[in-house]
């Protein structure tokens, strides 16, 4: 009996994308399928970026496909390709930038910033076009995290070209002023500071904006909630129960600003001792996962209390970076996929594709 579309397609139904839990029908990823005769063609495109993860899934839909009676040559193709998808009602896009994700905490010293880092590095890793924008006016860090020096290039006057390191794009306030110069800036001039930032720099077809917030919750949080076309907020938090206690603050002022919550990376979650292996939860246990199943949000993951971590992004070479294949650079490329993920199952923006419509009496 020869194989048809239809039997095809009916095996690729009851397959489930292991990252985002849905079939590659359901999920609108397979955009082509061709039967010529016994052999089968399948072209699958991810809305996320998985380049790590498309020999794995090429085996998966190919051994399907070639398990169906009938079936001879199986070739599968697997492609990824991000779009914009939709932000808070009435705020534009940023030209060359599809989506924004804020990494925001609601105390410092959660190590929000060395998250923000190592995530953009890890989606650039999985194939992204990548920015960074550090949006901590008062306390800039990632060009120290991310190895970065100099000043940005301005080519027509009026925009800033963004620094690069590791092939992702940079802008921060600690490119523009000298280290030990302290931001001695009331609230407006920093919410205008911050606006410039994002808007006059000249981002390059950007997949993903990772937005490295300050802590709290005042003017920069509310500029960015109102102003900024933001696809949806990472909080980081630590198990200790005053992390805790911010963090939830800020999880409440990014919904009440109808700016999505992607999820919780609980970071500092357990210290293993370096020299004897013991393992110990100083900061508490749980409590980032409590605060999910209470606000009914998802545990992107949980990261260690590491000496490493730490003084690989003081070095300007974060985890990702420095130790690509280590299990701490495989936790973060793991939250990174899931962050995607969420991004790439919301309803997308086709706002930038509609010109603007104008009517006049003639």
């Amino acid at each position: 009996m020869a194989i048809t579309q239809a039997d095809v397609q009916g095996r690729l139904k009851e397959l489930i994308d292991p990252n985002t839990g849905r079939d590659f029908v359901t999920g609108k990823a397979i955009r082509k399928l061709a039967v010529t005769g016994a052999d089968v063609a399948v072209d699958v495109v991810l809305g996320y970026p998985s380049r790590s993860q498309h020999a794995a899934l090429r085996r998966l839909v190919a051994d399907a496909v070639a398990a169906l009676p009938g079936v001879g040559r199986v070739t599968v193709d697997i492609d990824q390709k991000i779009t914009s998808h939709a932000v808070q009602r009435g705020v534009k896009l940023v030209p060359g930038v599809k989506n924004i994700v804020a990494i925001a905490s609601g105390k410092g010293g959660v190590g929000k910033s060395t998250t923000a880092a190592n995530l953009a590095l890890a989606l650039a890793s999985e194939g992204a076009s990548v920015g960074v924008l550090d949006a901590d006016i008062y306390g800039p860090s990632q060009p120290m995290m991310l190895g970065i020096g100099g000043r940005p290039e301005s080519k027509d006057g009026k925009t800033l070209e963004p620094l690069e390191a590791y092939g992702i794009q940079a802008m921060s306030i600690g490119f523009l002023i000298d280290v030990d110069t302290p931001m001695v800036w009331r609230g407006p001039m920093v919410t205008q500071a911050l606006e410039q930032l994002l808007k006059d720099t000249n981002w390059r077809e950007v997949d993903y904006l990772i937005v490295d917030m300050p802590p709290g919750t005042g003017d920069i949080q509310l500029t960015l909630s109102q102003k900024v076309p933001v696809t949806g907020a990472v909080i980081v938090t630590t198990p200790q129960d005053i992390a805790l206690l911010d963090a939830r603050k800020g999880l409440k002022m990014f919904e009440k600003v109808g700016v999505p919550i992607v999820g919780v990376v609980e970071n500092m979650a357990i210290h293993v001792c370096s020299k004897c292996g013991h393992a110990e939860h100083i900061f508490g246990e749980g409590g980032g996962e409590r605060m999910c199943r209470d606000y009914g949000v998802p545990v992107l993951g949980s990261l260690p209390l590491d000496i490493r971590i730490r003084e690989q992004a003081d070095s300007g070479r974060p985890t990702v970076i420095a130790d690509p294949d280590g299990p701490v650079a495989q936790v973060y490329r793991a939250i990174a996929r899931k962050v995607a993920v969420a991004v790439a199952q919301k309803a997308q923006d086709f706002s930038a594709k509609f010109p603007t419509i104008s009517v006049q009496n003639t």
